[in-house]
């Protein structure tokens, strides 16, 4: 568990370290409508090498609203629980936890909403301005929700084949819904390696609550 939370301090470290790079460092108007970006030799040549593909902005965008609904899901589970058994204390704790996690997500969402640091290297379709970009909110929402998915599978499914196909499934999702934002052009490369971080930050401390509730359940 200690690991768990030192591997978390570590990628929340390189993610600030990213953020603050990204501001300040390298920083050229190569972005849509003259904005700025940090470590444009990189960015910028990663975009342009890319290019921009809006058939695979609108499909990672489905997914996005898919891994909503795996997440309102088990959302759904936790109120029929609490309903049923009248105490937020007699609430499964890997779902509470589940819910802290997804809590977290939003308001991280939220605060990069209010907190720029870059701006989308392209003007979405039907926007007259660029929207911002860091971090890539569609990144963490696949690897935190379908990452989490999988790690709690194992306590709602009892067959080891489905268990194994549901966490490959969520696995080769995520992979491809990461790799498809950032080939869709709609994103900086920073702007995804953000997005990666900050949600191995967050899975990495959910792993450790699930170790630390599963332990005390057992002494």
């Amino acid at each position: 568990m200690k690991k768990k939370i030192g591997f978390s301090a570590a990628a929340l470290i390189l993610f600030v370290a990213l953020m603050f790079l990204v501001q300040k460092v390298d920083v050229a108007a190569i972005g849509a409508g003259g904005t700025e970006i940090g470590l444009s030799h990189l960015n910028g040549p990663v975009h342009d090498a890319l290019g921009t593909h809006f058939l695979l902005a609108d499909i990672t965008a489905l997914m996005g609203y898919a891994s909503i609904l795996v997440a309102a899901g088990f959302g759904v589970m936790g109120v029929i629980q609490l309903v049923r058994r009248r105490s937020v204390s007699r609430v499964d704790p890997w779902l509470l936890a589940l819910g802290a996690l997804y809590v977290a997500l939003a308001a991280i969402y939220v605060f990069f909403e209010k907190f720029i640091v870059n701006y989308r290297p392209v003007i979405m379709p039907g926007d007259t301005l660029p929207e911002a970009s860091f971090p890539s909110s569609h990144t963490m929402l696949f690897c935190v929700v379908l990452g989490s998915a999988a790690m709690v599978a194992g306590r709602l499914i009892r067959s080891p084949r489905l268990l194994w196909a549901v966490r490959t499934c969520c696995v080769l999702s995520i992979a491809a819904a990461v790799l498809w934002r950032l080939i869709s052009g709609v994103h900086w490369f920073t702007d995804i390696l953000a997005g990666v971080l900050i949600s191995a930050a967050l899975l990495l401390l959910f792993s450790a609550a699930l170790e630390k509730w599963d332990a005390n359940g057992r002494a």
